[in-house]
């Protein structure tokens, strides 16, 4: 450990960190949501639509998931500059990362077998039923692990919401840093924050994926 560490701006710095991680926290969640929402919807209209939906679809998908999200957060942040720094974070990371989430929903739906949706026809199901109560649930189940491994890198992605002037935990570390000229005490702080949020999401994502599989 260097010399220069000091315990007692080590303490100091952990409420200034603690106002981040709550930026943070609520960048996660929010983000996390919009993206497994709309990535459903992504993956289900890629997988029934019409060539009309999916063609553009997939090159917009494509698009995002080839382009850097520090570009796209700065492109949004000057396009639209009437919603604040922090809606617009929110809504590009929920935006980016359901491009990659659909992937995994698309796994998990061609994961179903071929006779459930044979089934589903012989029973003469709408197509919205079939969606709804056999295909949906048994692909979901499929994607939860995935998509829980999703959660924990859009939250060690939040940090590129600087770029937009959202002072989230990492920023915060480097404000307190900049104020008292020492950064290595906040920015140390700050990733044990992040372990802490993180090591235990990922062991509950492990066991959970014990259980749906076996």
């Amino acid at each position: 450990m260097s010399v220069n560490w000091s315990w007692e701006r080590a303490v100091e710095s952990i409420p200034f960190l603690l106002e981040g991680f709550k930026i943070t926290l609520l960048a996660t969640v929010a983000g996390f949501v919009i993206a497994a929402v709309l990535g459903l919807v992504v993956a289900v209209l890629r997988r029934s639509g019409p060539k009309v939906v999916t063609v553009p679809l997939r090159m917009v998908t494509e698009f995002i998931r080839l382009t850097p999200l520090v570009v796209q957060l700065l492109f949004a942040y000057f396009l639209l500059p009437q919603f604040s720094a922090l809606q617009i974070g929110i809504t590009v990371l929920g935006i980016h990362y359901a491009t990659y989430m659909a992937e995994v929903y698309r796994a998990g739906i061609d994961a179903v077998p071929r006779g459930q949706w044979e089934a589903a026809r012989a029973l003469s199901l709408p197509p919205g039923r079939t969606w709804r109560a056999v295909v949906l649930p048994q692909a979901i189940r499929n994607t939860v692990p995935a998509l829980g491994n999703y959660a924990i890198s859009l939250f060690k992605d939040t940090p590129f919401l600087f770029a937009i002037t959202v002072v989230e935990m990492v920023t915060a570390a480097q404000q307190y840093g900049a104020r008292n000229f020492q950064y290595l005490e906040p920015i140390t702080i700050a990733g044990v924050i992040f372990l802490l949020a993180s090591y235990p999401t990922s062991i509950l994502i492990r066991r959970l994926e014990k259980t749906l599989v076996y």
